[in-house]
């Protein structure tokens, strides 16, 4: 009980912070106007007469599946900057597990991204993406996973950091390429061999492509926006969860034993 307890602790405290960061919430409503409204708005002005798809759903899809991965990795990236400050000094030399403060971090920062992701819902309505009912109930399991996946991807990036400073420098340089390599805001099923090696090796494009597996099943426009069958992403997605997982908890356990 005492690790649970420490677990629900720790992410009820990133729910909290979010709650209380004005500002944090005001981007995530400002990031989907900028992307789905400004970018997906201009390319289906241009390309949509060329396309077999809505190019601002497919953006929409894209972004609502990359918000998740990058709130909640970003956020197990904090861990970092937690690591330097008096209340994270008091976590780290509490009597529980290093295991419980990564399970903590990505359960609090899933829930902080599905706060995040309500902006993204309100301006899809907006714009009049086609969202029933249905899909919002089976689209939010689907972000969960993507944001799992995105906890994974963060937590053995953070192993692997060991101040804020490289947190800072070196994140971002392994997260934005994602965003297009990954096809949030691009079609991706053709590409020159070196992008396209790149592509198949970012998380993200396996979290991407795994949402709009989901939300253009049995749609006519599946066939145009899908990269991998569903079994691939599946796969991919369970495998780097686990192996991430595994390999970055047990690199953050030893690098605090070391400390």
């Amino acid at each position: 009980m005492r690790e649970i307890n420490a677990i629900l602790t720790i992410a009820f405290r990133d729910f909290t912070k979010l709650l209380r960061d004005r500002g944090r919430i005001l981007v995530s409503f400002i990031f989907p106007v900028i992307f789905i409204g400004a970018l997906g708005g201009s390319l289906q002005a241009n390309l949509g007469s060329v396309l077999n798809y809505n190019f601002q759903t497919f953006v929409f899809i894209g972004v609502f599946a990359q918000t998740f991965f990058q709130s909640t990795a970003s956020g197990i990236i904090s861990l970092i900057q937690d690591r330097e400050t008096d209340f994270s000094q008091e976590i780290f030399v509490s009597p529980i597990s290093r295991y419980s403060i990564i399970f903590g971090k990505i359960l609090g920062e899933t829930l902080v991204s599905v706060v995040q992701v309500i902006g993204i819902l309100i301006f899809g309505f907006i714009l009049q993406v086609p969202l029933s009912f249905l899909d919002i109930l089976i689209l939010i399991p689907a972000g969960l996973v993507s944001s799992l996946l995105g906890g994974a991807f963060g937590t053995i990036v953070m192993a692997n950091l060991n101040n804020q400073r490289a947190a800072s420098q070196i994140f971002p340089l392994l997260l934005f390429p994602q965003f297009f390599l990954a096809g949030v805001f691009n079609p991706i099923q053709e590409l020159p061999l070196p992008l396209w090696i790149l592509s198949r090796l970012a998380p993200m494009t396996y979290a991407v492509d795994f949402v709009r597996h989901i939300y253009y099943f049995n749609k006519a426009e599946y066939q145009y926006v899908i990269i991998n069958p569903f079994w691939v992403d599946v796969s991919v997605i369970t495998a780097m969860f686990f192996g991430f997982l595994a390999i970055g908890t047990f690199i953050f356990v030893r690098n605090e034993r070391n400390r």
